[in-house]
């Protein structure tokens, strides 16, 4: 018997691809939503394999105040990057950092480094072989250690906590 998680592996993958195929087409037409029924169930069957598990989140109250977290951060950065490029007059001062990590597994690793690069002004530039640093470049850098304690403290406290409890 073929039961739904056989044939649905990844059911939010394919309500996802459902929806943009229809955002694609901009069309709600019945062979619309045939054909992109029929993609959602089979592009998900052919590279389920491929992915991770996903972790599951241990703290969803923690997560959403993370997200705003994220969000405000991004905002104030941008005003920080923007009166840096209209200030000639003032240095900014360029620096790679290397960040000690104290996350172990690979999806909360990788959920850190894409929250360093959203946010203007850093970027991660590269993940040591051994898995226990993460290069950063920041565009203005005072201060290495308060650089590092603010990412410890403001994005990879808060995912260990979320995800690796």
């Amino acid at each position: 018997m073929i039961t739904p998680r056989s044939w649905l592996p990844i059911p939010l993958l394919s309500l996802l691809l459902l929806v943009v195929w229809l955002l694609m087409v901009r069309s709600l037409a019945v062979g619309h939503l045939l054909l992109g029924s029929v993609l959602a169930v089979i592009i998900p069957l052919f590279t389920y394999r491929f992915w991770d598990v996903q972790p599951r989140v241990k703290k969803p109250g923690l997560l959403l105040r993370f997200i705003l977290r994220v969000l405000g951060d991004i905002i104030v950065a941008n005003f920080q990057v923007a009166w840096l490029i209209i200030n000639p007059w003032q240095r900014s001062s360029p620096h790679f950092v290397e960040y000690p990590l104290m996350l172990e597994e690979r999806f909360t690793i990788t959920l850190l480094a894409n929250t360093i690069s959203l946010t203007p002004g850093t970027v991660s530039a590269n993940l040591r072989l051994d898995g226990k640093t993460l290069l950063i470049h920041a565009l203005n850098v005072e201060d290495e250690d308060a650089l590092i304690a603010e990412i410890q403290d403001r994005y990879e406290r808060p995912l260990k906590e979320i995800y690796e409890c």
